[in-house]
């Protein structure tokens, strides 16, 4: 067994920001498994070429032969299982590829995994980890004085995505007191940052406000989310990776609960800090019909993991925001490129009927 890891969905979102949080931190390698789907995007790795250490691999979680393969070749020491379709919107629309990915796409990842594990020896065996990177929303929606849901929360979830997380969540659990597979779970809030596919709300409100075009409020824009900023959320993965106990699960949330209008406000405020010479774009504040069967609160309680393995927030939702849209503001080449003719096609479907 070596020392590098296998990261499923490398290429998207959370699991780029990984990669890079990874590479400046660690020594060991990456092996980066990443369908490069509408949400995978090759420029989010742009900086790693030319580095031994980060090997990527452009092929589907639901591919068998190919998992195996890696498995054999590489010899990993661990996997880190980002991959998944996430945008509740998207699920709606087609439940299905939720299902595929991250349900049946979660049952192989273990499967070869445990048959990899299995045939290690004793020493190694004790070393090898799956980690499964899950959600809040698998617990469903909160009332407003309700407290944050723990890790022994009961599971509700109430959107096709959420379904799909909840299942791979129960999965993952039984593979480990079925087989004894040494598993780690991680449900997380809200994440932004860098890299985020502009379909996700704070990316979209910056682009769209960047165009002057309207900022898409749904319903009465009081929906409250936990946000965590995401190279927050990657090193709490990585301590979970080193110092979790197997068979848990540690959420990781950052402490900020908002409604989507004050999101909304708040990176409309920041725009404006940032170039004082934008217009006022929360006059493009816009609320269009909600989406059906919107979960009203999310909150994660996170003691387990600041009291049990010491992970604490660097970045507050104020500081975080600002390095968001200062991101963007600076990388246009790659908003360019991730706002093309399949994503403009995406907003209209969803947000065109809606006004």
């Amino acid at each position: 067994m070596k020392d590098q890891l296998i990261v499923t969905g490398g290429a998207g979102f959370i699991g780029s920001n990984f990669v890079h949080h990874w590479i400046e931190n660690e020594t060991a390698g990456i092996v980066n498994l990443d369908r490069l789907t509408y949400a995978g995007n090759m420029l989010n790795l742009e900086s790693l070429e030319g580095d031994a250490r980060h090997i990527f691999v452009h092929g589907d979680i639901a591919d068998g032969a190919l998992i195996a393969e890696l498995f054999r070749k590489y010899q990993p020491r661990g996997l880190v299982h980002f991959a998944a379709e996430s945008h509740v919107d998207r699920s709606i629309y087609g439940p299905e590829e939720f299902v595929r990915t991250n349900v049946v796409g979660t049952c192989n990842l273990l499967d070869t995994a445990r048959e990899y594990w299995s045939r290690l020896t004793c020493g190694n065996q004790q070393k090898f980890r799956f980690l499964h990177v899950s959600t809040d929303e698998v617990y469903g929606s909160l009332d407003p004085l309700d407290p944050p849901s723990t890790e022994s929360a009961v599971y509700a979830p109430n959107s096709p995505y959420a379904a799909s997380k909840a299942a791979s969540d129960h999965f993952v659990r039984a593979y480990h007191h079925t087989y004894g597979l040494p598993v780690l779970l991680t449900n997380c809030s809200n994440n932004y940052g860098p890299r985020q596919f502009p379909e996700k709300l704070i990316p979209l409100m910056i682009i769209n406000a960047l165009d002057q075009k309207p900022l898409p409020v749904y319903g009465d824009g009081l929906n409250v989310r936990d946000w965590i900023f995401v190279e927050d959320h990657c090193a709490a993965i990585r301590i979970v990776l080193a110092r979790g106990r197997v068979g848990q699960t540690y959420h990781i949330g950052g402490r900020s609960e908002k409604t989507n209008l004050d999101v909304v406000k708040a990176v409309c405020a920041t725009l404006q800090e940032a170039r004082p010479s934008a217009c006022q774009c929360a006059s493009l504040i816009s609320f269009v019909k909600d989406r059906p069967g919107h979960d009203r609160r999310y909150a994660l309680d996170t003691h387990k993991i600041e009291q049990e393995l010491g992970w604490k927030l660097r970045e507050s939702f104020e500081t975080g925001i600002r390095k968001t849209v200062r991101w963007y503001l600076e990388n246009t080449h790659w908003v360019k490129q991730v706002t093309s003719g399949a994503y403009q096609q995406w907003v209209e479907a969803n947000y065109g009927k809606r006004g």
